[in-house]
């Protein structure tokens, strides 16, 4: 069993709800918050291994979300994985930009996200 934590960030309840049980599955501790806010405030002062950031979310989209984790000095180096259903390539470049390490489009299996989990946490 593994003792890593992953903050999920997804609006949409149902998602963040399926992730989470996808992430119970593969044996990780889910931290999961509706919003960049609520996140940002929730995830200070708590160990976090990686993060699974969804994009389109209002207030906060996933990319502001991720540019203010990477201003928290312990999460500088957080891995930090955006899971979208924007698929073009301009919208994936622009993630990279903004530090994103990963991406992982939607509707995706278990498999894929735990493909993607594991380039950083082994």
């Amino acid at each position: 069993m593994s003792n890593k934590v992953i903050l999920v960030v997804e609006d949409d309840n149902d998602s963040r709800s399926a992730i989470c049980t996808m992430l119970e599955a593969l044996g990780y501790t889910p931290v999961g918050y509706s919003g960049g806010k609520e996140a940002l405030a929730g995830a200070k002062g708590k160990r976090i291994d990686l993060a699974l950031l969804d994009i389109m979310m209002p207030e906060m989209n996933g990319y502001e979300v991720l540019r203010e984790l990477k201003q928290i000095p312990e999460f500088k180096e957080l891995p930090c994985i955006m899971v979208t259903a924007k698929d073009q390539d301009s919208e994936i470049l622009e993630g990279y930009q903004y530090g994103a390490d990963y991406y992982i489009t939607k509707p995706f299996t278990t498999k894929q996200l735990e493909y993607g989990i594991k380039i950083f946490l082994s």
